[in-house]
């Protein structure tokens, strides 16, 4: 009989056997992609089913491990809107990985597909966790999982890459973010998720909570909150379907998710409108958004561009939490699906230039438009929703935040977006431009990309569209999480 409590436990075991399936089939390369789609189809197939029976919130206890210290599964809309993104995305890449690994003839490729998907079941088991302590360990395994993706080269730029992105990555973890979760539980007597948050719930001062929420915020390493956020420019060595998957699929994603997770169950808006800290942490989000925007405008190389991009727009998210907002922390919520779309496109998009013309320097790439427009089409509109224009998804994320900036008292923050969108046009649209507008020079296609790296980042740039047009039933899907966390702390004084 189907279960809630099955369809749970699949989550985390459809993409396992997937890899499992795919390192079967390793030597048979069509059976072992065709793995990689059939898992990633049931995968989101199931998903789609969880979204459907959140809001009764069904949970699934994987282990104890010691009185009071549970491995646990609890489905909740957030989570089911993180399971959604990544599992949808994972159709997307898988198709594009396949056109993008063989006609750049990498290597190991069966490698590549089992890390693949031991990473999308460890951000399964990120995005369904039911307490810190098992998202701590699917945190982790994220991480490692990644590392060999990360260095999939082999050569000395990929190892130096994997070792900061290891070092960063494993050090704000263990270093800050596991002090948190065990301080937490020393404070509260749990690492439960709970409605209005666990340490609002549990008279936590809020001089404690800050000293907490600065742990979390900078051990949260995958959300890249400046200064710890080298580990994400420097594993752009890695294949671009590998940068896709770090940032918008799984990895950066985890990290943002984990941040406003621990920002709506553990502290609760309330108490984290009452911490001091909270104050210089949404400002330094607000440098981290400008300054890493300014640092894009000087990469020519695209993917460091969109790097740092990524690092002031993952900040959103961050921001979003810290401004103690229920409109503001929903606007992080939603930059997390608009942002993943529309970052998919651009980094998919860099990768079939360079499959098709071996360019990756901006510069580069004059008149390439005019032999790949519906590529460059594609991007531009990822471009443009990553700005925030209207009527793409990205629009709808700054409007709840500036809305939630000037709610919350910090009218000053909303320059930061402001700039912020300014620079995005500044660093994204040029490509655009040289593509359409410049001559052609010797910049003439080597070969025609296979369609699987053309198809894609099309399909997701559609997504963008449609995704501005669904805000009504996003909206009245999240909007809840964090009205019900306000509710629950108001009723617990």
């Amino acid at each position: 009989m189907w279960t809630p409590e099955l369809s749970l436990a699949l989550a985390l075991v459809l993409p396992a056997l997937g890899g499992v399936f795919v390192a079967l089939l390793g030597s048979r390369p069509n059976l072992r992609e065709a793995a990689t789609l059939t898992a990633a189809v049931l995968l989101a197939l199931n998903v789609a089913y969880l979204v459907e029976i959140a809001p009764s919130q069904p949970t699934l206890e994987l282990a104890t491990l010691a009185p009071g210290l549970n491995l646990v599964f609890k489905l909740e809309p957030l989570g089911a809107i993180f399971a959604a993104v990544a599992s949808g995305l994972w159709i997307v890449n898988s198709l594009y990985s396949i056109g993008y690994m063989r006609g750049n003839n990498e290597k190991n490729q069966t490698r590549f597909y089992v890390c693949f998907c031991i990473a999308i079941a460890a951000a399964m088991g990120v995005a369904l966790s039911g307490n810190l302590l098992t998202m701590f360990l699917f945190y982790e395994v994220l991480t490692l999982s990644t590392y060999p993706l990360v260095t999939h080269k082999g050569d000395a730029k990929a190892k130096r890459g994997g070792a900061i992105y290891l070092s960063i990555l494993l050090g704000t973890s263990i270093g800050l973010l596991l002090p948190a979760v065990i301080a937490t539980h020393f404070l509260a007597g749990s690492t439960d998720f709970v409605a209005g948050g666990l340490l609002a719930l549990n008279d936590v001062t809020p001089a404690i909570a800050g000293i907490l929420l600065v742990l979390f915020a900078f051990g949260i390493g995958k959300a890249a909150l400046m200064p710890v956020h080298p580990w994400l420019p420097n594993a752009m060595v890695a294949p671009t379907p590998v940068s896709a998957l770090l940032h918008a699929v799984a990895v950066v994603k985890a990290g943002v998710f984990a941040m406003l997770k621990v920002g709506t169950y553990i502290f609760g808006a309330d108490l984290i409108a009452i911490t001091p800290a909270a104050d210089a942490l949404a400002w330094i989000a607000g440098i981290s958004i400008v300054l890493a925007s300014v640092v894009a405008m000087t990469k020519d190389n695209l993917k460091a561009r969109l790097a740092f991009s990524t690092v002031s727009q993952l900040s959103y998210v961050t921001l979003g939490v810290m401004l103690g907002s229920p409109i503001a922390m929903l606007g992080g919520a939603l930059q997390i699906v608009m942002h993943a779309w529309g970052k998919i496109t651009l980094f998919m998009s860099a990768g079939a230039i360079y499959t098709a013309t071996g360019k990756t320097e901006i510069s580069q790439m004059d008149g390439l438009g005019r032999y790949m427009p519906w590529l460059f089409g594609a991007y531009t509109i990822g471009a443009l929703s990553i700005i925030g224009l209207p009527p793409l998804g990205g629009a709808w994320p700054k409007l709840f935040l500036l809305e939630g900036a000037w709610e919350s008292g910090h009218g000053w923050l909303m320059l930061a977006l402001i700039a912020s969108s300014i620079l995005n046009v500044a660093y994204l649209l040029p490509l655009s431009a040289r593509g359409f507008f410049s001559p052609p020079d010797e910049a003439k296609l080597k070969k025609q990309p296979p369609m699987l790296v053309i198809l894609p980042p099309v399909i997701t740039a559609a997504g963008v569209i449609a995704l501005f047009f669904l805000i009504g039933p996003l909206r009245d899907y999240l909007e809840p999480v964090f009205m019900t966390s306000t509710l629950a702390a108001e009723a617990a004084l």
